[in-house]
């Protein structure tokens, strides 16, 4: 009966979590004959119910360290719900017995035996600990015979960790009145003869005599005894430790030995095992949160977000990672504040549902930033401490060349903040330096490459190439791949002919043609254009060449797009590098590095598990340009946390710079490729910026601002809001609803707040509110929360701006004229010719990419508001093969920023004493 209902329990829980099995664990040591019986009994039943069971055999040399090893590894394997250590331990060295029980977690250790369930047990918690499951099954076992256990007088016969103790608690428990006996008990059958109900577990054959049975009584016989029986094969028959033939005369229902006890022993194992999965499951079901939030206490004035950061007492990220239903083997930790979470959630979570997607994006903002990550840290605050909703932050990784430049750090600000915000700003887990060793890797190639090939004759390189090793040469996977994009299908590198070799070793480069710089992450303008080759080893092949900063090269893009492991190999291999003299695209597979950079990059994939000022989660992944590239952070942070925050949860991630730049990205380029599709558009505004586009003076990073902007003015206020009424519409365009977030200054007046957030629901925004968060926390960002979740209930009409198969110029022109309001696009010569190259080569079916200046809607930083009639000049256009997008040029702009005359690091110092990192970011 108890395996058919585990059975169909089993049945239910795999339907109703798909993918999911419970998992059992047998640990032996040795190969004792009993424990092999019993162990292959357990195996059976297991495989009957639907079990999962993996039996783990350590030989008898094995040692205490051996076992416990063991055990720890399955304490933390989320496949294993319950597992067992099979006693005795057949060891050839000493074990201690109690300690290999207590190393069990005990929300695992189904035996009962660890000193932490048995306690439990003697208490009375019996709804929280596991039973050791012989006295499970005996107590099953009177269960169904229907006779109340309250108010009965019971013995137990024996006083063992596995039955008599354990025994006597569950009776006690379940009110009966119980007297244990033993060895050493003088008037032993006097007890039994009290007996309502009598267990016997004393290891003595048939020392319970029949007479001594109370008659009407229910005996329980646990013993297992050999005793010699000539008439048996074997020479010796199976006993209990009741005479049961006379026993059973007396009593109203008794267990046979063999057949009573054993197989609910067994049943019982499966049982617990059933039990503890579904523990399992409910508790870290995805969506089902058992989260604890930080309380702020603002202050007033705000101090400094450094100081604010360094008075916050972040939780441990082992606890967020719990919280938030991660398991520990997906959690790899990087100190006490961050962690890296493995690919393997997301596979786990897979055929779980979505949560909400919200995008935070603003209005094009002034060089000061209008408060965008501010707002999306305040946002999830809100969503997650005050509203109790389940939510994640997904945001980029910032670049130390701002950091240590003019713009400073990118965990937020004031009580909106990523913390610790020096980690957050700094190294991280160091995914920004892999990028630059996989960039740097791949220019040393190319470099190298052409080299060789310029010094060396086909043969030369070939042997190079295809080294003898013990007189046998053989093709790498790589090298497999290139012969047959050459469309040579050969396998022996003894076949090609000397053709064939000539076309495989030579890749020849067209120098003026290399796209690939070298990067660097720090400002450091003096690199723009530098001479490479200067060395007289490298015989007087010298180039002109450049450092861009690490966040804009193709690698970060790759990374912030790729969907996994294997599809993040493949655009590696196909990052395009150059052209050969022939017009042929090289790509990063041609070079032969791909496995190389997937090595380098094989952690850095991994999101960046953080946690804001209020201890909601947050992941910190890839931080790509907004303008070159496509500034929106991982699409596999998203998927994760939309998977962990489950269907009614929230995910709120941030696109670079104004919505004519990263949201249009966003849309058009990471929702294409990740296939997700947004809820809500969060736009951010600040009374300063739509000044500045109603005609306000110009606004100056380290220069303070002109009165005009600290003074009401709603005539000027009014008419910048022609920049925020073209940017609703363009969220609008994609099918999206617009929250409007209304980012309060301490100099907004009242008046120019109720103006902006009139004005915006006129334009057709769903709605629009004030917020206060920098100052107060997500206390301040409330209203916001509440208008986002109202939103998100509307119905979401995504869509995308374009087809990718239109023609590169027609998709270009549909972003100038839509989202820009430009008339037209000029292409210049290098432009056209790129479009015809591009087009050539494949490319032409690819997304684009606009790198154009993030101050105005146009290709003009000077004009603001929402000009329109103007001719967008497009001066060249650009390939990211990998990443999967051509990104034209619009005017002119660098990628290797340079230092300012007073950069941040001015204010930033180390406490010799702490550690702590002072200054402002």
């Amino acid at each position: 009966q108890v395996r058919e209902r585990l059975k169909k329990q089993v049945a239910e829980m795999k339907e109703k979590y798909p993918g999911f099995s419970p998992g059992l664990a047998i640990l032996q040591v040795g190969n004792r004959d009993d424990s092999n019986l019993y162990i292959n009994m357990k195996l059976k039943a297991a495989a009957e119910i639907g079990i999962i069971a993996n039996h783990i055999k350590l030989p008898n040399t094995a040692t205490e360290a051996d076992v416990l090893k063991c055990i720890a590894s399955l304490n933390i394997d989320p496949a294993v719900h319950g597992f067992i250590v099979q006693l005795p331990l057949d060891s050839d060295k000493p074990i201690n017995t109690e300690k290999i029980t207590n190393a069990v977690a005990p929300e695992k250790d189904i035996d009962g035996l660890s000193s932490i369930n048995a306690g439990k047990l003697s208490r009375g918690d019996l709804g929280d600990c596991f039973i050791p499951c012989t006295p499970k099954g005996c107590m099953e076992l009177i269960r169904q015979t229907g006779i109340q256990v309250a108010g009965k007088r019971a013995v137990v016969i024996g006083r063992s960790k596995i039955v008599g103790a354990p025994m006597h608690d569950l009776l006690l428990w379940n009110n009966a009145t119980v007297t244990t006996c033993h060895s050493k008990t003088s008037t032993l059958a006097e007890e039994v003869g009290k007996a309502d109900i009598l267990v016997v577990a004393a290891g003595k054959a048939e020392m319970v005599k029949g007479e001594w049975i109370k008659p009407g009584a229910i005996v329980i016989d646990c013993g297992i005894n050999h005793v010699p029986d000539a008439t048996k094969a074997s020479g010796k028959r199976v006993v209990g430790d009741v005479a049961y033939s006379a026993a059973k005369e007396k009593a109203s229902y008794i267990t046979p030995v063999p057949g009573g006890v054993g197989p609910m022993t067994v049943a019982m194992l499966m049982q617990s095992t059933v039990e503890s999965a579904q523990r399992f499951v409910e508790k870290f079901q995805p969506g089902k949160w058992n989260i604890q939030y930080n309380q702020l206490s603002p202050k007033t004035p705000v101090p400094s977000d450094i100081e604010i950061s360094q008075s916050c007492i972040p939780k441990p990220i082992d606890q967020v990672a719990k919280e938030v239903g991660l398991f520990p083997d997906e959690v790899e930790l990087y100190g006490h504040t961050k962690a890296k979470v493995h690919l393997s959630a997301l596979k786990r979570l897979k055929n779980h549902p979505d949560g909400k997607y919200v995008v935070v994006t603003g209005i094009t903002p002034t060089p000061l930033g209008e408060g965008k990550s501010t707002t999306t840290v305040g946002l999830v605050q809100a969503l997650g401490a005050h509203l109790q909703q389940n939510v994640f932050a997904c945001v980029r990784q910032p670049s130390q060349g701002p950091t240590f430049g003019i713009k400073g750090g990118a965990a937020g600000g004031g009580y909106c903040q990523v913390v610790p915000m020096d980690e957050f700003n700094l190294h991280l887990t160091g995914d920004i330096h892999a990028i630059t060793a996989a960039n740097n890797l791949v220019a040393a190639a190319i470099d190298a490459r052409m080299f060789h090939e310029l010094t060396q004759t086909d043969q030369a390189l070939y042997n190079r190439l295809v080294p003898s090793v013990n007189g046998v040469r053989k093709f790498s996977d790589i090298q497999i791949r290139r012969l047959e994009k050459l469309g040579i299908n050969k396998t022996d590198p003894m076949a090609l002919t000397k053709e064939e070799v000539n076309l495989f070793v030579r890749l020849d480069i067209d120098p003026s043609t290399i796209t690939w710089q070298r990067v660097l992450d720090t400002n450091d303008r003096f690199l723009r254009k530098i001479t490479i080759g200067q060395s007289l080893t490298e015989k007087g092949f010298s180039r002109m060449a450049q450092f861009d900063i690490t966040v804009s090269s193709e690698i970060m893009a790759v990374l912030a797009l790729s969907d996994g492991l294997d599809d993040m190999k493949k655009r590696l291999g196909r990052m395009v590098v150059a052209s050969s003299k022939k017009g042929q695209p090289v790509t990063a597979d041609d070079l032969g590095v791909t496995g190389a950079l997937a090595v380098l990059m094989k952690d850095a994939i991994k999101p960046n598990l953080m946690q804001t000022l209020e201890g909601t989660p947050v992941f910190v992944h890839a931080g790509p340009f907004a303008n070159i590239a496509h500034g929106n952070s991982s699409v596999l942070a998203d998927k994760i946390a939309l998977k962990l925050v489950g269907k009614d949860g929230f995910v709120v991630t941030e696109a670079g710079f104004g919505a004519d730049i990263g949201m249009e990205k966003f849309f058009n380029i990471k929702c294409r490729y990740s296939g997700l599709r947004p809820h809500v558009v969060v736009l951010v505004a600040t009374v300063r910026a739509l000044k500045m586009h109603g005609g306000g003076p110009a606004v100056t990073a380290g220069v303070p601002l002109p009165k005009e902007y600290m003074e009401e003015n709603l005539q000027l206020l009014s008419e910048g809001c022609s920049n925020l009424n073209k940017q609703i519409q363009n969220a609008q365009m994609f099918g999206v609803p617009v929250v409007v977030a209304v980012n309060a200054f301490k100099t907004d007046t009242k008046a120019e707040l109720d103006l902006v957030v009139q004005l915006a629901k006129e334009a057709g925004a769903f709605d629009a509110v004030e917020c206060t968060h920098w100052a107060e926390g997500g206390k301040g960002a409330l209203a916001l929360a509440q208008a986002v979740q109202r939103a998100s209930q509307t119905p979401s009409n995504f869509r995308f701006l374009y087809d990718v198969e239109l023609p590169i110029i027609d998709k270009i022109r549909l972003i100038a004229r839509q989202i820009y309001g430009a008339s037209d696009v000029e292409l210049l010569p290098e432009a056209e010719e790129k479009v015809a190259l591009y087009t050539k080569q494949g490319f032409g079916n690819l997304p684009i990419c606009m790198a154009k200046t993030h101050l105005s809607l146009s290709h003009d930083p000077q004009q603001k508001g929402a000009p329109t009639g103007f001719v967008l000049p497009i001066r060249d256009i650009r390939a990211s093969v990998g990443a999967g997008f051509l990104y034209p040029l619009v005017g002119t702009m660098s990628t290797m920023p340079g230092l300012p005359t007073r950069p941040c690091f001015y204010d930033i110092d180390l406490d010799p004493v702490s550690g702590e990192v002072k200054g402002l970011f």
